[in-house]
């Protein structure tokens, strides 16, 4: 029998009490069963909230640098149990080892990252314009955190948002996707046993429409920090505004990497391959297209095209395996009716373009690394978000029209450009319109420790990662001392 798991509330693992559960399939090996979790809805969140608002009181009190000691310890287990957890994700989502163990990596980081920001919440002290008056300001924390969190990196992501918003004195209400639930569960399990008191973290497990919604639009719930599609973030976004909740968003992208005809063409191809094919495409900063100078896009897709025709498909679990299936049938259905649209378009079809059957694909989710030849800028294939092994390769004649093309979406979240040519590498970074832009680089691969997240409608201008990060998950209190003994009217005309 699969195992049944449960909500974690109040420091007590418990069943959702509407008693309804949910299965969870492993995408490479869809008759093979997970775990059983929990069907929760209004209620489960409500109990969580409660919980978390009451554990709120003690822990905005404890000292930051002894709540950064339990970052540092969440850190240690988590090293401690890393192949065990990248293996246990892979099951869970499809993508192979290698990335998943990257994965719990970008965790550990963030953990220790945390563990050094308990001792760097830093003010600002600043003179006063009156005599014997001091004046500063002070980081405090905000409340109840409703984390959301996607399928796509199920380690990674929701630690960028519970250690920061912990390490600053919150408490959080977590709902993780239901495609991932057990790596979720085991991340909870590790908080607590490094010594997160009870309340403080509370998972509940469930869909959107039950229990997102219901963190979303909760009275007693501060801030909202959510990652997955522009459309979901646009509704969340107009369910917390009749409580003014302060709302972080990082949402869809549409990336591109350029390809000058001055660039190392061997790194340019290893860099989108990477890009476009690494987690099946599953990822926000994904290569989504590729803008090739003319000078060199004949020679560049032969060898792109061949190479990718070469990509070993399988279980993520297997040595051999490059690309993994996508994470469940209905994403599967999304990459094909994409494929349609672009044939209908007027694209060329010249890799993939179908679902991958046999060689032990069959009860998996698996479609072929799809590449698309002769794509114009105003192609739906080359503006909407596919999150599939789906690429658009694009002609350019210039840098200028490259970046003009590149800018060409609703999206800007990273960005790509290979080239020799340092003047031209300055003028990409700045005119490129995405938070990320790298150079000589593919569009993946952002670290922990620097800001996250993108312009337009990837985002609502708050950043994950890094320091940045910590500016949402805090208010700023100015406050005054004023020794000199006598009244001193400030705002008035002392001059």
């Amino acid at each position: 029998m699969p195992q049944k798991f449960q909500n974690f509330i109040n420091g007590k693992w418990v069943d959702a009490k509407s008693g309804k559960t949910f299965e969870n399939r492993n995408p490479a090996n869809w008759d093979e069963v997970i775990g059983i979790f929990p069907k929760s809805g209004k209620e489960d969140v409500d109990e969580a909230v409660k919980a978390a608002r009451f554990a709120f009181e003690k822990w905005r009190l404890v000292p930051a640098p002894k709540r950064g000691d339990i970052m540092r310890a969440i850190g240690d287990i988590m090293v401690a149990r890393k192949e065990e957890l990248a293996r246990e994700m892979t099951r869970e989502m499809g993508k192979v080892l290698a990335e998943t163990r990257g994965d719990v990596q970008e965790g550990i980081d963030t953990a220790y990252y945390a563990s050094s920001e308990g001792r760097r919440l830093f003010g600002r002290t600043v003179p006063s314009e009156l005599p014997n008056k001091f004046a500063m300001a002070i980081r405090v924390p905000i409340g109840v955190g409703g984390i959301i969190t996607p399928w796509n990196f199920p380690m990674a992501i929701p630690t960028w948002k519970i250690f920061p918003a912990v390490l600053s004195g919150n408490t959080v209400v977590f709902k993780p996707a239901t495609d991932t639930p057990k790596t979720a569960t085991t991340l909870v399990e590790i908080m607590m046993e490094a010594g997160i008191p009870e309340g403080v973290v509370n998972i509940v497990h469930g869909g959107g429409n039950e229990v997102g919604n219901a963190i979303t639009s909760h009275p007693d719930i501060d801030l909202i920090s959510f990652t997955g599609s522009t459309a979901v973030g646009k509704q969340i976004s107009r369910d917390a505004s009749d409580t003014l909740k302060r709302v972080s968003l990082e949402l869809g992208g549409k990336n591109a990497q350029i390809v000058m005809d001055d660039a190392d063409l061997d790194l340019a191809l290893d860099g989108v391959l990477w890009g476009a094919f690494g987690t099946t495409g599953q990822r926000c900063t994904a290569t989504s297209r590729l803008i090739l100078h003319e000078k060199i896009y004949d020679k560049f897709m032969s060898t792109l095209v061949d190479r990718t025709k070469k990509l070993r498909l399988g279980d993520g679990l297997l040595p051999a395996t490059e690309v993994g299936p996508c994470v469940n049938e209905s994403q599967r259905k999304t990459v094909q009716s994409y494929v349609e649209i672009g044939q209908k378009e007027g694209a060329r079809l010249v890799a993939g373009g179908s679902i991958a059957r046999g060689n032990g694909l069959s009860k998996g989710w698996f479609h072929e690394p799809t590449i698309f030849a002769d794509v114009t800028p105003e192609m739906r294939v080359a503006k909407e978000e596919i999150f599939g092994p789906v690429l658009s390769v694009i002609r350019t004649k210039s840098l200028e029209e490259s970046i003009a093309v590149l800018n060409n979406t609703v999206y800007g979240l990273s960005s790509s450009v290979y080239t020799r040519d340092v003047n031209k590498a300055f003028v990409a970074i700045r005119d490129i319109k995405a938070g990320i832009t790298y150079i000589n680089v593919p569009t993946i691969g952002a670290e922990a420790h620097l800001p996250f997240g993108g312009v337009k409608q990837t985002g609502n201008g708050h950043r994950e990662g890094g320091w940045t990060v910590y500016d949402f998950f805090t208010e700023w209190k100015a406050v005054y001392v004023d020794y000199s003994g006598k009244l001193q009217r400030a705002q008035i005309d002392n001059y």
